[in-house]
């Protein structure tokens, strides 16, 4: 039996690029025949994955749509002639992308519509998360699952040390870390305004390091550099590193005293596994995915005090009696993200299009 992936971006280092290939090679140890297709592909993966106008990508007996944003692949998967599946990673509401970047408000509201007129014609739909799967449900979708995503954690568990990396984040200030794209559904801006209350009620001594893509909406970006002029903030104690390789994410995980979400909207949220698998306690805001994805895990808090995170974010870093029984929560949580967990939900997802 051929399983085919169909993705409009295939990114290495990306945490949906990630999940396709680790699925991909979970397929082809169960004995299928298994191929990635996508429009655009990353230089790293070229040889890898295929161009989606190969004469082989609509040959699959299954194919799998990893469905984001709108994309011409959109037309050409309903009128396949297999089973067609679509795993569903969200898409951004456009009222975050509105006050910043029209297009792309644009954008997220046409894929949300797109998404729609799937329903009729897939056999199953996969959510990345139940919270994903009940958006899937209220547009339409008469069958749906939960499947999560692969993490490809042992990256980072044996990523190389930088020591001049080390040397920098080891200067005696405190590493509160954010991993993921700068977009306006993460709240950037929360996290300068949670600086303000950590260094007034908590600690001086503080670095707040976000890794990430910043072009993704660049007045946003301005935005976010704007604010921190507004509150006089210390340049220098708000990294922005941009995008990293495997070696330097891992390294800033290592260093990091604590991780803060204070998204607004996640689909699954890889980096907060991530986290949790390095040993980071978490401190999030409890929105859309988050307490899905922590699972009891970390400390997930709501309304969005951030006068009182501030205190909790120092009660992670300073107090062992805290800190630890969260890390050992933690440890148990990211066991239901390992591949002896999600195997048996991907071969179930298999066969319930296939019997």
């Amino acid at each position: 039996m051929i399983v085919n992936q169909w993705v409009t971006a295939a990114h290495y280092g990306d945490a949906t690029g990630d999940h396709i290939r680790a699925t991909r090679d979970v397929l082809r140890a169960w004995g299928l025949e298994s191929e990635i297709f996508a429009v655009q592909i990353d230089e790293a993966l070229e040889g890898d994955v295929r161009p989606w106008t190969d004469e082989a990508a609509p040959r699959g007996d299954v194919t799998i749509l990893h469905f984001a944003g709108s994309t011409p692949m959109t037309s050409a998967f309903a009128a396949l002639k297999g089973r067609r599946v679509i795993q569903y990673h969200n898409v951004t509401p456009a009222r975050f992308f509105a006050p910043f970047e029209p297009a792309l408000a644009r954008a997220a509201a046409v894929s949300r519509k797109e998404l729609a007129t799937l329903a009729p014609v897939v056999d199953l739909a996969v959510g990345v998360s139940e919270y994903n799967r009940c958006e899937l449900e209220s547009l339409g979708f008469p069958r749906t699952a939960v499947v999560p995503l692969l993490v490809d954690v042992d990256r980072l568990r044996h990523a190389p040390r930088l020591p001049a990396l080390d040397a920098q984040l080891q200067d005696g200030l405190t590493n509160i870390l954010f991993v993921g794209r700068l977009a306006p559904n993460k709240k950037i801006e929360d996290h300068i305004r949670l600086a303000e209350h950590y260094k007034r009620y908590v600690d001086a001594y503080y670095r707040f390091i976000f890794v990430g893509r910043q072009d993704v909406a660049p007045r946003y970006y301005t935005a976010i550099r704007s604010l921190l002029a507004e509150y006089r903030m210390l340049p220098e104690r708000f990294l922005f590193p941009g995008a990293v390789s495997d070696a330097e994410l891992a390294t800033y995980y290592r260093n990091a005293h604590a991780y803060v979400s204070l998204s607004e909207h996640e689909g699954f949220c890889v980096p907060l596994v991530e986290a949790m698998t390095m040993d980071v306690p978490v401190l999030a805001y409890a929105a859309a995915a988050v307490p899905e994805t922590l699972g009891g895990a970390g400390v997930a808090f709501a309304p969005k005090d951030l006068e009182q995170a501030a205190e909790w974010l120092g009660a992670l870093i300073y107090d062992e009696q805290v800190r630890q029984p969260v890390i050992a929560g933690q440890r148990r949580r990211v066991q239901d993200f390992g591949r002896n967990a999600v195997e048996p939900r991907l071969r179930h997802m298999l066969e319930t299009v296939t019997s």
